[in-house]
């Protein structure tokens, strides 16, 4: 055999393996291709050059976020959001609603039509609460009858109501909220559940309360914490005292892209989307083309002499007032 063939099959053989790790981990490879004519701006996303209808991404609105998830949330992929601990479960809850909300107005077809289904576990009740139904329109857009809620006994229920939702595509995006890690959410149950989610081209939401890091096979993983709300902005800048939009701290640990990063998101419960918050002393400037350029802040020129010397000290001296004598 020739070194030619020997290295052919060898090479074979790496092609292969690689295939295999890839379903082990749920990341299948993945190309883009360019739209047909008339499909709009819709990125079109092939599986072993198969096309994927209905897959895509959905903004979430901050750029740098965007950038490094490669072109936003996935819409036919499994997206876990965790926290640290239980007590963070509002703004883990939270954010994987604006997910959803965002979700639910982009992709093919009338989205926002379907329901949200949201599947948790009972005890997970008894420690974050229920949704709050007026927030849900003030804050995500969602109409309270909009959001279906079931409650699962076991996590084998739970993981089974997940994958037939999925699997139906009936729901704009399925919600799995769980605590700890169980020994039975492992990476087979997650590949089945983001093989689900492919196949319909419909997202799952994956919450994981006090949960520590560990393998899965979704390609998305997000970290989240609740982060200080800004102050509210008016015309004559922000308001003493007062309280702006929900924020959170997201770390992106896990992406196609491969790139990670934390990011303090404000919620625009206006536009239904993220608004990155920039650093003190750094604003953004929209240029003509539409693209946004970062200026280091309001910059005087110097002086041509130097700065103003500082005046001489001068011992001063506290007088106490003089007393008139009566008389």
């Amino acid at each position: 055999m020739s070194g030619m063939a020997r290295m052919a099959m060898a090479q074979e053989k790496l092609f292969a393996l690689r295939r295999e790790i890839a379903k082990i981990e749920g990341n299948l490879p993945e190309r883009f291709a360019a739209p047909e004519a008339g499909a709009g701006s819709e990125a079109v996303l092939r599986h072993y050059g198969r096309l994927a209808s209905g897959a895509g991404f959905s903004v979430t609105g901050a750029p740098r976020l965007d950038s490094a998830l490669g072109g936003g949330i996935p819409r036919a992929a499994l997206t876990e959001v965790s926290g640290r601990a239980t007590r963070d479960s509002g703004a883990v809850c939270g954010f994987a609603l604006a997910l959803a909300a965002i979700v639910s107005r982009t992709g093919a077809g009338a989205q926002s039509a379907r329901p949200i289904l949201w599947i948790c576990l009972g005890d997970m009740l008894s420690e974050a609460g229920f949704p709050y139904a007026p927030g849900l329109g003030s804050f995500f857009g969602l109409a309270p009858d909009k959001l279906l809620l079931a409650r699962a006994g076991r996590l084998e229920d739970a993981l089974w109501a997940a994958e037939e939702a999925a699997r139906l595509g009936s729901f704009s995006a399925t919600i799995l909220e769980l605590r700890g890690n169980p020994a039975k959410l492992d990476l087979t149950a997650t590949r089945r559940l983001h093989l689900r989610a492919r196949e319909a081209a419909q997202p799952v939401l994956l919450i994981r309360h006090s949960a520590e890091p560990e393998p899965t096979a979704a390609p998305t993983r997000l970290l989240v914490s609740p982060a200080p709300s800004p102050l509210r902005e008016a015309l004559a800048g922000p308001l003493p005292r007062s309280i702006g939009p929900p924020a959170f701290a997201a770390t992106l640990s896990k992406s196609r892209t491969g790139k990670d990063g934390t990011f303090v998101l404000d919620w625009n419960s206006h536009d239904f989307a993220f608004q990155e918050r920039w650093p003190a002393g750094e604003r953004r400037i929209v240029r003509e083309s539409g693209r946004e350029a970062q200026n280091p802040g309001h910059l005087a020129a110097a002086s041509f002499n130097g700065p103003d010397s500082a005046p001489a000290a001068r011992a001063r001296l506290a007088l106490r007032p003089e007393r008139r004598r009566a008389g």
